[in-house]
């Protein structure tokens, strides 16, 4: 079976076959007459004969940081949606939380011809800026914002300003932040950051902010609070940089006898479903995981239509603060 016997029998050309194989643009009337031939025809393509023909396969390549994280399996999700009509095959990458594995995967992957990569990013390094230069397939970041490069992120600064501004306005001033490292400019900084706006924002002084920083694990933010109210014990509120810190610092606190919300707030980032099995259940800020994902693939979908025509784009997703007891 040939490109031009399903394009006779979709009634269509065979151009049109094509760019539906590669993820072009094509009206859903004609997508929808090819996916009714090629599953009639069980029509696959070569993928050695694709490779010659266009220099790639039709694979994404998607480098996340690691796979035991909602974030990363939502993210992960948009975009196999996106891709799952247009018979491009995702190819997952994991680092495990290791740059240098980060880099060589951005590098194999181009060697192995895939069409384009998705990298979700946590913390980039000189090494990190000149491979996204030299990178000879379509680029998207997600979950941070890197100059010159496409790129899919969320208001990090923004949704950690409203929720300290929640928590302040329930009457807890007295607040301390459990972080994770700062060479993660979108966790480490900006969520930082955005806890303390909404301090200076309140009159309070954000550099006397008790802080600590750990992992992204619960055992950091069980660590995290024992070190912070050991040390402040005047502490009422807490705002950690994710919700698995946040259920660690609440597992804690239940231990030490201390009251959530009456003694000490706790709020987190994620909206994972971990937190509503709690009690009491954790308030969170909701990030749209899975749009970032398709908003991502989208991107890449058009950079390989429209090759270097398209200008870099770089979208900042939403977010929802879901208040529930902890608060």
């Amino acid at each position: 079976m040939t490109i031009k016997q399903v394009a006779e029998l979709a009634g269509v050309s065979s151009a049109a076959v094509s760019r539906y194989l590669n993820g072009g643009s094509l009206s859903d009337e004609k997508r929808e007459r090819i996916r009714r031939a090629i599953e009639e025809t069980g029509y696959h393509p070569s993928a050695a004969g694709q490779m010659l023909r266009t220099g790639r396969v039709n694979q994404i390549g998607v480098i996340v940081p690691r796979i035991n994280s909602t974030a990363v399996g939502q993210v992960t999700a948009g975009i196999a949606e996106k891709l799952r009509s247009t018979r491009y095959m995702m190819v997952l990458g994991s680092c495990d939380g290791n740059e240098q594995t980060e880099l060589e995967y951005l590098a194999s992957m181009q060697a192995n011809h895939v069409a384009g990569i998705i990298l979700m990013g946590t913390t980039f390094t000189p090494a990190h800026v000149e491979a996204f230069r030299r990178c000879r397939v379509p680029l998207v970041i997600t979950g941070q914002r890197f100059s010159d490069t496409h790129c899919v992120y969320h208001d990090d600064i923004g949704a950690a300003r409203e929720l300290t501004r929640r928590m302040i306005a329930r009457g807890h001033r007295k607040i301390g932040y459990i972080g994770v490292s700062e060479r993660d400019a979108a966790v480490g900084q900006a969520r930082r950051r955005g806890v303390e706006e909404a301090m200076r924002d309140a009159g309070l002084n954000p550099a006397m902010m008790p802080r600590v920083s750990g992992e992204f694990d619960p055992q950091s933010g069980a660590a995290g609070i024992m070190h912070l109210i050991t040390m402040h014990p005047e502490i009422d509120g807490v705002i950690c940089a994710t919700d698995v810190i946040a259920l660690g610092a609440m597992m804690r606190l239940k231990e030490l006898g201390r009251r959530i919300p009456e003694d000490v707030a706790v709020a987190g980032f994620g909206d994972s479903w971990a937190g509503t099995i709690v009690d009491p259940m954790l308030t969170s800020v909701h990030l749209y995981h899975g749009q970032c994902g398709a908003e991502a693939a989208g991107m890449i979908l058009e950079l390989l239509e429209n090759g270097d025509r398209s200008p870099v784009r770089q979208t900042k997703l939403g977010y929802t603060v879901v208040e529930r007891g902890s608060l």
